[in-house]
């Protein structure tokens, strides 16, 4: 054996190093992060749409104040149209200034509304920016009325339709759904009788449309 402990006649034994070699990992490409993001957004697309809709019905439940107050009003201007004719009045007309308080105490309303509600759900936005867009359409039709002759209940009944089953589809609440074909199916037969019976119609027509599903949105629970 020699100073190094080495038997007689052994093989010397080679040592070998193993490196270790850490390849660092490259930041995470577009296609990883879009992968991730769209594993959870199946995971969360479902909770999130039903809260969504759950808040867009409870605010729709504390706007049911618009449909009750433009139910009621309509549905007396129309009926003060239909008696004011039958009594002979030379301008029946007046009986559509009882809006302008409306429009002052919607344009209010709105306003105290959106300073307390704080953020808006998307489903808001679309209901709001739906049903202002109806009231330029309704502005602009009064406005050139004289070119259709004033024949405007048909046509404001045809045009109701469309917001009011936007926002029973939006909600998911039948009536309002309802209603919407009711202002379609009145705004039809509107065309067909003409004279003083169109009032008697529109405000048939607001009645189903507007106030059932108000009363009941805000004295029912929303399924």
């Amino acid at each position: 054996m020699d100073v190094r402990g080495k038997l007689p006649g052994e093989q010397p034994v080679e040592k070998k190093t193993v490196a270790l070699v850490v390849i660092p990992r490259g930041p995470r490409t577009n296609n990883e992060t879009h992968m991730k993001d769209q594993n959870l957004t199946t995971e969360e697309s479902l909770s999130i749409i039903t809260e969504m809709i759950n808040k867009a019905k409870g605010n729709v439940r504390e706007n049911s104040t618009y449909f009750l107050l433009w139910g009621v009003v309509i549905a007396l201007a129309n009926l003060g149209m239909f008696t004011l004719i039958q009594l002979g009045y030379s301008r029946p007309q007046v009986a559509w200034s009882i809006t302008i308080p409306a429009w002052i105490a919607t344009i209010y309303l709105g306003y105290k509304h959106g300073s307390q509600s704080g953020s808006a759900t998307h489903l808001d936005r679309i209901s709001a920016w739906m049903w202002c867009s109806f009231g330029v359409v309704i502005f602009t039709l009064v406005g050139f009325g004289k070119v259709i002759n004033y024949q405007l209940n048909p046509v404001i009944l045809l045009f109701s339709a469309i917001p009011t089953v936007v926002s029973g589809v939006i909600i998911r609440f039948r009536p309002l759904v309802i209603g919407g074909i009711v202002f379609w199916a009145m705004g039809l037969i509107s065309f067909l009788v003409g004279g003083p019976w169109q009032f008697l119609i529109g405000a048939f027509a607001v009645t189903i449309g507007y106030l059932v599903p108000g009363f009941m949105l805000r004295y029912r629970k929303v399924i």
